[in-house]
């Protein structure tokens, strides 16, 4: 029994790995025939320009976290309720 699991588990990593090489020239080819296309350098994030961009989404959705309890949503209603909230804002 014990033999068991670590067995199935290198197992399990292996067939990850062979997955992964198998289907990564693939995408280098399909990369590398694919038109390049060049970001504008106003669209280049860096750090601080994406942890910002992290907080305020974070902000906004604490927000209509917080409208939805005030509104006693649960479930489903509350979840369409939170995304249509941080999409609107």
């Amino acid at each position: 029994m014990l033999f068991s699991k670590p067995a199935t588990a290198v197992s399990l990593c292996l067939m990850l790995l062979s997955v992964v090489l198998a289907t990564t020239p693939a995408a280098a080819q399909a990369a590398s025939a694919a038109p390049a296309t060049a970001i504008p350098a106003t669209e280049i994030k860096t750090a601080e320009g994406s942890a910002a961009d992290a907080a305020a989404r974070h902000t906004k959705r604490t927000e209509c976290i917080k409208e939805a309890k005030a509104k006693k949503l649960v479930g489903a209603d509350k979840s369409s309720f939170i995304k249509d909230c941080v999409a609107a804002h």
